[in-house]
Formats: structure tokens, sequence, C-alpha cells
């Protein structure tokens, strides 16, 4: 089922996260008149257009619910996990594909293993830099889920992991 957004509603774009639904406008594309919605992403406020008839194929999805929060937050706390032992670049691919997907927790899985890999040993350029992406992604989205200050989340996250 496809979900249906209206003006001022927030939104995840997969990849660039959480973004408000600005306003829903038609155009003419190769002969054809198509309707867009205009999504302003929150951190960046680049301004996407995406078809509403692909709205399922580019992954934009609402707001996850408690009873998301809550598994995201279980998947953070798992600590009896082995952090893939592979070469930095293929581990990073990796962890690329799942920020790409969109899922939380997808996102939510690639900031655990990265924390617990920082535990271990230090992380490459790349892999720090995709710690703070998803690191951002999730607590944007888990502070407008559970509507509290980004500063609860990021809290939540120090104690979490220790830092």
């Amino acid at each position: 089922m496809q979900a249906t957004f209206k003006v001022g509603d927030k939104a995840v774009y997969p990849g660039q996260g959480v973004g408000e639904v600005m306003g829903i406008e038609h155009k003419e594309v190769a002969g054809q008149r198509q309707s867009f919605y205009v999504l302003r992403i929150l951190d960046n406020n680049m301004k996407i257009m995406i078809p509403i008839n692909k709205v399922n194929q580019v992954g934009l999805r609402e707001i996850i619910n408690d009873h998301d929060v809550r598994q995201v937050y279980s998947i953070l706390k798992e600590k009896d996990i082995s952090v893939d032992s592979t070469t930095w670049n293929r581990r990073y691919r990796e962890y690329m594909e799942k920020i790409k997907t969109g899922s939380v927790f997808e996102i939510a899985e690639v900031l655990r293993d990265l924390y617990l890999l920082k535990g271990d040993k230090d992380l490459s350029f790349g892999e720090r830099k995709m710690l703070d992406t998803a690191r951002s992604l999730l607590i944007k989205e888990l502070s407008l889920a559970k509507e509290c200050d980004e500063a609860e989340i990021e809290s939540d996250l120090k104690r979490i992991f220790n830092c």
C-alpha cells in the first residue's frame, strides 16, 4: 500500500533523512502530467521532488511509531554481536547499502556496529563519517517519533554506548 502525505507531514527519504512535505506540484514530464511531493530535508534544507506514483519505489515513508522506537532501542542495546572483521572498505560498502535502504532498523544496526567497532580500534575516515551520518539520521527521526528534543536522544545514545 502506498503512503500518502499532505502538506506539513514529516516523511523519511532514504539516505537523506527526515523532510517536511512543503507542497504538491503538478508538472508535464515527457508529455504526461505528473504530481510530485515537494520535500524539504530538515538537516540541510535541500528540496527534493518525488513523483507521487513512485513513493514506494524511492522508499519515502512515514516517521516510525512507538513500537518501532522500542525495536530501534533494542537493536542499539544489543552487544552480543560479532562485528564483521572484513576489510574496512567492504564493511563501508555494506553499511552504505544499509543506510540507503532508509530502514531505521538497518541504520540502527550500522550505528551500533560502528560504535562497537570504535571500541576495538580506530575507525577509518569513511567509517567515522558514516557513524555521524547514521547518528544524525537516527537522532532526527527518533526525536520526532518520541516528540522530544534531539538532546534527549543524544543522551540516550551516550548512555547506551557509554561515551
